[in-house]
């Protein structure tokens, strides 16, 4: 049998970083909803493969994925631009990325459902236009954009990685970093040898017995190792769903929920120990799985921080850990409350002082549970920049009056900055 061996020449696709691709495309890959914010955000209207090829051409004509010299091959020679020039080069390759997006796993695609009588068909001229194509993000690709967001963000800040969370006080644990110290009632045995048979030679502790040394410790001369006390810590992520989010000729959602996978890879990767779980308020407040938090968007329209809060305290208060925290990321006012009969009391004109009054003493209640409130407001308003500091003061926690583009720094700095405080 013969083999026949031809040179391999690579196609443009063989040119595209499929992980810079996607890393480009994350605004659409995580949209909250801003291109229609005052549309039905749960129907994925910007989820068709039409919008997914629109924003592949955008990356490969001005993101820099392509090379210059492949991005040249393919658009032709500029003179003929004024000619009929077939485009198909250009088209053929997004379709051939749509594919392998699909085969590698970061994207799954979801055909168009076919109506009576076929397209083009008596079905599509009475009830018009079949819906589109679609596609779906996977968590393939969630997972890298957490990566993506965690290494971006960190390494804005001047971080390249980051251990467990250590804080000022030591301990009897098992890894050894500080000093020994006598033996005390409670202390973990993590032995210091040495130090233990030094102080029994120097208290004279050695005899001879059957023809041998032998030295004799008692209580007083056990030392332990100190290790450095390293903490863990539960945290909440509250996000501000409500429609102000995305309003405004802003979108501020889909960078906090850069932030919560960034978050969700820090802790998945370097704190095991920890347990983060995500909350989103709007009119009322609910918990969701971080692995939906990527997908969820905007609405409905009002702010209920009391109906959140108490939801994040519930879930702290179930955990025993070191260290309980929310970190709350908003832009608005509270103007929702859930009264007690479960009815949703709706104000948006001011600060309503009896949604207030209801929300200030939530606060309380996540200070008497030793819970600290971390704010991260995306607004500066007179009025809800004073708002956020008297939480603040309540619960001794901190307030943080940021943007969509500087939050997740500062978040992931403030989470890291833990490992440096005293708990007792």
């Amino acid at each position: 049998m013969r083999y026949r061996y031809t040179r391999y020449i690579g196609g443009a696709l063989d040119d595209v970083d499929l992980e810079a691709l996607v890393g480009k495309l994350s605004d659409l890959l995580l949209s909250s909803g801003f291109a229609d914010p005052y549309g039905d955000h749960h129907g994925g209207d910007d989820r068709t493969l039409e919008t997914l090829h629109d924003a592949i051409l955008e990356a490969l004509l001005h993101g820099g994925v392509l090379p210059d010299d492949a991005l040249s091959r393919l658009l032709g020679d500029p003179a003929d631009a004024d000619q009929d020039v077939d485009p198909s080069p250009l088209t053929e390759l997004v379709q051939q990325i749509v594919e392998r997006l699909a085969e590698q796993g970061y994207i799954s695609l979801h055909p168009a459902p076919e109506t009576a009588g076929g397209p083009g068909g008596s079905a599509d001229r009475e009830h018009g236009e079949p819906p589109p194509a679609q596609f779906e993000i996977t968590d393939k690709s969630l997972d890298f954009l957490g990566y993506r967001a965690l290494r971006d963000l960190l390494g804005a800040s001047g971080r390249g990685s980051s251990g467990r969370h250590d804080v000022r006080d030591v301990a009897t644990g098992i890894e050894a970093g500080g000093g020994s110290k006598p033996y005390e009632f409670g202390d973990t045995l993590n032995i210091d040898a040495s130090g233990t048979i030094l102080n029994a030679v120097q208290r004279g502790g050695a005899q001879v017995a059957g023809g041998g040394a032998a030295i004799d410790v008692q209580y007083p001369d056990l030392m332990v190792a100190q290790g450095e006390y390293q903490s863990s810590c539960a945290t909440v992520l509250m996000l501000d769903c409500s429609h102000s989010m995305i309003l405004y000729g802003e979108d501020r959602f889909t960078p906090a929920k850069q932030v919560a996978l960034a978050l969700a890879t820090l802790i998945r990767n370097q704190y095991p120990g920890d347990a983060l779980s995500a909350v989103l308020f709007h009119d009322s407040a609910e918990e969701i799985p971080l692995r939906q938090l990527a997908r969820v968007r905007v609405g409905p329209y009002y702010t209920n921080t009391r109906e959140g809060l108490r939801r994040a305290r519930r879930i702290l208060e179930r955990q025993r850990k070191d260290m309980r925290q929310i970190i709350m990321i908003t832009d608005g006012k509270p103007s929702a409350l859930t009264l007690p009969d479960g009815r949703i009391y709706r104000n948006p004109f001011g600060l309503d002082p009896r949604i207030i009054s209801e929300t200030f003493a939530e606060v309380g209640s996540c200070r008497k549970a030793g819970i600290m409130i971390n704010t991260f407001m995306l607004a500066r308003d007179p009025e809800l920049v004073a708002f956020v500091r008297r939480v603040a003061s309540i619960c001794r926690g901190k307030a943080y009056f940021t943007t969509p583009y500087t939050l997740g720094r500062y978040v992931l700095m403030d989470y890291l900055t833990r490992k440096t405080r005293t708990v007792h």
